[in-house]
Parts: C-alpha cells; structure tokens; sequence
C-alpha cells in the first residue's frame, strides 16, 4: 500500500521539538498573541526575505484580509486563475470584489501574463496569481503589468512555501504573499493557519488591526475587523518545523525528478513542465492524462492513492453560477480539471516507492 500522503512521519521525525513547543505553550498561560506568534512572524518573514509577516487564522482570511486592507471591494474586480483551487476566488468573493477568471499558460496551470494583459478593465484593482501544486508563477511580467496599470498583486503561496522564482523566495515577489499551513502543506500546523508575509509597513499595520477585531488597543476598535489570529499553539508548532522545511523541499525535488526520469516515455502520461527560472516545491506531482479513469483504475488495483486537484474547475461550481459561465467558457481549466492526476509525493515517502508508481503506469501504458 502506498498512501497518497501520511502525516504521522513527519511528526514522527520532529516530535520532541514538537511536544517541547506543546508543552511550553502550554505552561506559559498565554494562548492567543503571544510571544510564539511574534517569535514566528519574525522567523518566517527572516525566511522569505520579507520585513513583515503577519499570522492569521488560515490562508483563506489571509488572502481575503489583504485585499480588505487595499479596500478592495464592491465594484472592483481581481483578476484569479481558471485553474486553481476554490479559496482564491472565495477570497475575492469575501472582500465583496468580482473574480475574473484568466486562463492559464497551458505548459505550467499557472496565470498567462498575456492573458491577463487582456483581461484588464478600468475595474480592475489586483491580480492574484497562484503558485499551483508548488511552481512558481511568472512573476515579472505581472508585476510589469500592475506597475503599469496602478494595480496591487497578490500571490497565493499557500502551497508553495520556500520556492524560488529567478533566485528569489515566494511570498517576497509581489505587493503581499498569503500562506496557508493547512497540515498538508509543505509546512503545515496541526490544524487551519495562515499568515501575510509584505514588505509594505503601511499595509502590516492594518492586517494587525482587521485580524484582532479591527482593534490595536483592548476594546478600542478603529474599524469593522474580524477574528483571525495565528494561535500560540500553531505557531510554536511551525517554529518546530521551519528549520526544517528547506530539507523537506530537498527530498520533493529528489522525488519528483525521480519521477520525471523513470516516466519520460512512458506514453499515457503528459508529464509537468518546469520554466528554468523556476525552482519549485512539489507541493503535488501532477500528470495528465487522456485516459483518467483507466490510469486511476490502475493505480487502485496496486493499492497507490491518488487524488485530482481539482476535478471542478470554480467557474463550474454551483457557488459561482450567478456568474452564467458554462462548460466550454474556460476550455483550458476544463481540460486541466479532465485529466489531471496528483501522484504520491512527501519527504517522507521511500524513493522505492516512485519505483513502483511508475511501473503501474508503463504497465497501463
């Protein structure tokens, strides 16, 4: 059996620091804005070349959260990706802006700068890139665009923590990065987290302000905030993990250009493309494949799990049919969403175990 992913390992490998973080939140008597979220900001922001990290309750609010810090909102339009997870639109949807949809480089699923070019309108007041399944999107020619256009950018980094674009970390490439620490990420919390990493002291000051309440003093709120803080807890466990979180990425490259070996060839599969100005993270190892339900038969009968990320693209869900797009609209999400495969892929998973993924798949071949 070779699960799609397990946790357990990696608790397994830092469990003392990870318990020693537990207990020493737990003695301390302070539980909500502490010294561990300081202490983490600081080390995660040091992490990402950033002045300022600011942690929140999960990566949803932190993308929703910056752009109501912008005072994005009713009337303004965010240009998202077709492909990508629900979150990022939602996020738009929260701050009371619209979501317009551009589709991807058909090489990468990640934002086409052309594309966006187009998309532009006198509504429009931010792009939020994706860095999908942990490769970087093409920042330079957004951020060439927005200088252009007045227009603030926003990358969500929730699944590609300590990736690189042109030599330079995610989550310093743009205006703000989000994160999410999900537990699946490639650092996760042991529950929902998130954090803003910027280097815009202006806008640090805000997010501080809306995730407390819109309070920066005890019961004296300046604005309309919500309740969205990184807890004590969460953020000593990240403390835990952040040493290690390089090493982690090290053993995904390891595994994914095994991957990418062992499947060149191997016909039923389109394996993912990888720009030389990237360097990413492996949060997935995504193929495509024309026959899907053949190749996942397959995996199920060797016991190797598998997911899809995503098999419906957001313009097709029920959340957003106010909008009127309908299959057809969107072709490159669609075709993305049609034959995408997630194969395993963890820093704690055996190299020996790619061996066998890919000999089911040169066997469904």
């Amino acid at each position: 059996m070779i699960p799609f992913l397990d946790l357990k390992p990696a608790y397994a490998e830092l469990k003392d620091k990870i318990d020693a973080a537990m207990l020493r939140v737990a003695a301390s008597g302070w539980y909500v804005l502490g010294a561990e979220v300081a202490a983490f900001e600081q080390e995660f922001a040091a992490y990402c070349g950033t002045r300022h990290c600011i942690g929140v309750g999960n990566g949803l609010e932190a993308l929703e959260l910056v752009l109501r810090a912008w005072d994005i909102g009713s009337g303004d339009e965010v240009i998202v990706p077709s492909s990508t997870y629900i979150a990022t639109w939602l996020a738009v949807s929260a701050a009371g802006a619209r979501p317009v949809p551009v589709e991807p480089d058909p090489r990468t699923a990640n934002l086409d700068p052309e594309r966006v070019a187009a998309a532009i309108t006198p509504r429009t007041k931010a792009i939020l890139p994706v860095h999908l399944y942990g490769q970087p999107a093409d920042m330079d020619p957004l951020m060439e665009l927005a200088a252009r256009h007045g227009l603030k950018v926003l990358e969500d980094v929730a699944q590609a923590q300590g990736a690189r674009y042109k030599g330079r970390r995610t989550g310093a490439l743009a205006h703000a990065g989000a994160f999410s620490f999900f537990p699946t990420k490639n650092i996760g919390a042991l529950g929902d987290a998130g954090a803003v990493t910027t280097d815009d002291d202006r806008l640090a000051d805000r997010l501080r302000t809306l995730r407390n309440y819109g309070s920066k003093v005890k019961y004296v709120n300046i604005e309309a905030g919500v309740n969205s803080r990184l807890d004590e807890l969460q953020a000593a466990i990240l403390r835990a993990k952040l040493p290690a979180l390089d090493a982690w990425n090290d053993r995904r490259r390891a595994l994914a250009a095994r991957y990418l070996e062992k499947l060149a060839g191997v016909t039923c599969v389109e394996l993912p493309h990888v720009p030389q100005w990237a360097d990413p993270v492996w949060h997935l190892f995504t193929v495509r494949c024309r026959d899907r339900q053949r190749i996942g038969a397959a995996l199920e009968a060797a016991k190797i799990g598998w997911l899809i990320h995503y098999p419906i693209p957001p313009h097709l869900q029920q959340a957003y049919a106010s909008m009127g797009l309908k299959r057809g609209d969107l072709p490159l999400a669609e075709r993305i969403a049609d034959t995408i495969v997630s194969l395993p892929i963890s820093p704690h998973m055996p190299a020996a175990h790619v061996d066998v993924v890919v000999d089911v798949l040169r066997d469904a071949a």
